[in-house]
């Protein structure tokens, strides 16, 4: 059979050398080596594991891999993580979402709400017209933690079809070392496309018992271009974002602490598409816009370890969040109107949400049997807010969706094997729409959802592992979905939906994991973990058709029902002096009504890492490989053709000597100059970059 896609080439070439590495002899796993993916530490799914070790799909991006890939978009931030991707534009500051196995896109309303994102574990959601769901500033984060499927739902609430998604800002004692009472930290950073540049000064103190961060950053870019040097409307931008954070031990040992973080982002983009996901057609028919955006995160966390009674390990956050945009200045304003057309008017749109969540651990470990049981309760009020030049919007109606949760989880050990981790999630939720929306028709609503799962993991050998899991979800309907509504025109009006039911997801896990060391030299390590997947959603919620000349039907309505199933390797090879990664995704899915694909699925890829250490000339040196193969979906802006791409980078960082605490990272994206749109976006990527970093540390 003839080998027809780029991708399946890869697939070919990668699976040469891990059955080589397969067959070497088996010894237990003990490093967790900086670029070995899979030893390091996953705090988001229950008591701390290592991921290898978690009988779930999870990754972590570390502040290393972000100081050396510079990313600027979700897209350049999950380059390297198996099952998920940036969807919307290719560079557009505002124009992107999440997709986490075919799950969620800017495009479709209430789309994100599929995955749950936070930030210090402040939940953040935000949705509106062709816009992106996140507008932090990635240079804040020292650690990105990714959860994929349903399983999620136990911790973070009912509704995450797709995962979860962490955000960590950076603390003052990762610029700390030990006696160290102060340290600066100045960055630098220019990009060749688009003449980017980066600026950005951290202060970290630390006085006693109590620790310190003060954070600012401020970035600049013209427009980005393509392979072939057009224009990527829109995608020049600046901005600036600041971190200010505080941490205070005290009780005995330091078994207590308070923890306060206060997080913003701010986004001037100037003649910028109204649709900011992109497409040359919707450009064309809305033209340009200036707008404004400003995402706040304000958590305050108090911890009580109890290291003398097992039973209690507590943790109490309170947290807001809110994400608000501003549109002025449309290129197309003579054409703002009463409906549909208020797209065209001055307006502003927000979120507003505050949370209060409390936790507990207990171990009630016994016997052969190491057990922890986690349980807690969330009250979550989010306000969504929309006002134009013209009055309320009724695509983006208002309202106040609140909701309680209360879960539970246990994680059972015996005899250090097996490992079995059941928990269920239950969420009482109500949606009161505000005077607007309720003029339009609109009424409170309440619904409850149930989320439960089991996970288990079998260590057959010290080197080799079986898991598994079995999880349900519900999603209650959003407010958008329940009080959209839209005028008559040449279609029908849309009235609001208030007889939609909960959309559920029911998912199956299987997969195993493999550690193996003195493979190819005496302290080198292997490790992989392979996780198939398959995912039942019924009563998917999605936009009522309209028959011309047809009755008013309710905007959204449950009228698909789907299936995604796949598989993903996350696999990682670390010697003294060099090192491996690959991450390989294949997602298929169908649509329950017509049987195609959805317009969601990402294309079948790769994405190989090589790279050596040179620890002597304090370097670190690489290349990436991505390959992605064609797909044809439902839609024809999601369908795309095969490509691949490469990427080289190199980081200097000197430990000792006048030097010590400079760090210089360079790399150069899409070396060759490629010209090619991933199936998710809907512009061409950029064309080649360069991106080069200069940071120092002084310390006192």
């Amino acid at each position: 059979m003839a080998i027809r896609s780029r991708a399946f080439r890869a697939q070919l070439l990668c699976s040469v050398p891990l059955i080589l590495i397969c067959a070497g002899p088996v010894a237990a796993q003990e490093g967790d080596g900086f670029f070995q993916m899979l030893g390091r530490i996953i705090l988001g799914a229950g008591t701390a594991k290592v991921a290898i070790e978690t009988p779930q799909a999870v990754s972590t991006i570390e502040s290393a891999e972000l100081e050396r890939d510079q990313p600027d978009t979700l897209a350049d931030l999950f380059k390297a993580i198996p099952g998920v991707q940036g969807a919307g534009a290719s560079a557009r500051a505002l124009g992107q979402a999440f997709n986490i196995r075919g799950i969620g896109n800017s495009e479709q309303t209430a789309s994100e709400a599929r995955i749950i994102v936070s930030v210090d574990g402040a939940p953040k959601f935000y949705e509106s017209y062709r816009m992106g769901s996140f507008f932090g500033d990635l240079d804040l984060y020292k650690r990105v933690e990714v959860l994929r499927g349903p399983a999620s739902s136990t911790l973070y609430g009912s509704g995450a079809i797709g995962g979860a998604v962490n955000f960590t800002t950076k603390d003052a004692g990762d610029y700390l070392q030990e006696g160290e009472t102060q340290a600066f930290r100045f960055s630098s950073g220019y990009e060749s496309n688009g003449g980017g540049l980066k600026f950005g000064i951290l202060s970290a103190t630390r006085i006693g018992d109590a620790e310190y961060l003060a954070a600012f950053n401020t970035t600049r870019s013209g427009d980005r271009t393509d392979g072939n040097g057009a224009v990527l409307a829109g995608t020049a931008y600046e901005g600036w974002s600041g971190l200010l954070k505080g941490k205070w031990a005290f009780g005995a040992e330091g078994e207590q602490s308070l923890t306060f973080s206060l997080s913003r982002t701010d986004s001037d983009l100037e003649n910028t598409p109204v649709a900011q996901t992109g497409g040359a057609a919707v450009i064309g028919s809305f033209g340009l816009h200036d707008m404004h955006a400003v995402d706040d995160t304000v958590t305050l966390t108090y911890r009580n370890e109890f290291r003398d009674n097992p039973l209690f390990d507590l943790t109490a956050q309170v947290s807001y969040t809110d994400t608000s945009v501003e549109k002025s200045g449309f290129s197309m304003g003579a054409m703002c109107g009463v409906g549909t057309l208020q797209v065209l008017c001055d307006s502003t749109y927000g979120y507003a949400t505050t949370t209060l969540k409390v936790e507990n651990t207990a171990d009630l470990s016994g016997g052969g049997w190491e057990n922890y049981l986690t349980f807690g309760v969330q009250v979550m009020e989010q306000e969504r807010t929309a006002s134009s030049s013209l009055g309320a919007l009724g695509f983006h109606p208002g309202g106040t969706d609140s909701r309680i949760g209360a879960y539970v989880q246990g994680e059972f050990t015996f005899a250090e094997r097996l490992t079995i981790i059941p928990g269920v999630r239950v969420d009482f939720g109500e949606q009161v729409p505000n005077a607007a929306s309720a003029a339009a028709g609109g009424v409170a609503q309440e619904g409850t959802a149930v989320s439960p799962k089991i996970a288990a993991m079998y260590e057959v050998s010290d080197s080799f592992a079986v898991f598994g899991s079995l999880a349900r979800t519900e999603r209650m309907p959003t407010l958008d979905e329940l009080y959209s509504t839209q005028a008559a025109g040449a279609l029908p009006a849309r009235t609001v939906s208030l007889n939609l039911d909960k959309e559920s997801a029911d998912t199956v896990e299987l997969g195993f994991t493999l550690q193996r060391e003195g493979l190819l030299a005496e302290d080198d390590s292997f490790q992989m973990k392979v996780t198939a997947f398959h995912n039942d959603v019924t009563n998917m919620i999605a936009v009522t058709p309209r028959v011309a000349g047809g009755p008013a039907v309710p905007y959204f309505s449950n009228i698909a029902s789907a299936k995604l199933w796949g598989a993903e390797i996350e696999a990682a090879y670390e010697a003294e002096r060099w090192f491996a990664q690959l991450a390989y995704s294949h997602v298929k899915t169908q649509d329950g009504s017509t049987g195609r694909t959805l317009a969601d699925t990402p294309a079948e890829n790769v994405v190989l890492t090589v790279g050596a250490k040179l620890p002597e000339q304090a370097l670190t040196v690489g290349w990436r490989a991505s390959y992605f193969d064609g797909i044809t979906t439902s839609s024809a802006t999601t369908s795309a053709p095969s490509y691949d791409t490469h990427d080289v980078f190199l980081t200097w960082a000197p430990e000792e000597g006048a030097l010590a605490g400079l760090e210089v990272n360079l790399s150069v994206e899409n070396v060759f100059d490629q010209t090619y749109r991933n199936n998710l976006a809907l512009d061409n990527a950029v064309g080649r970059n360069a991106k080069l970093s200069v940071a120092k540390r002084i310390a006192f």
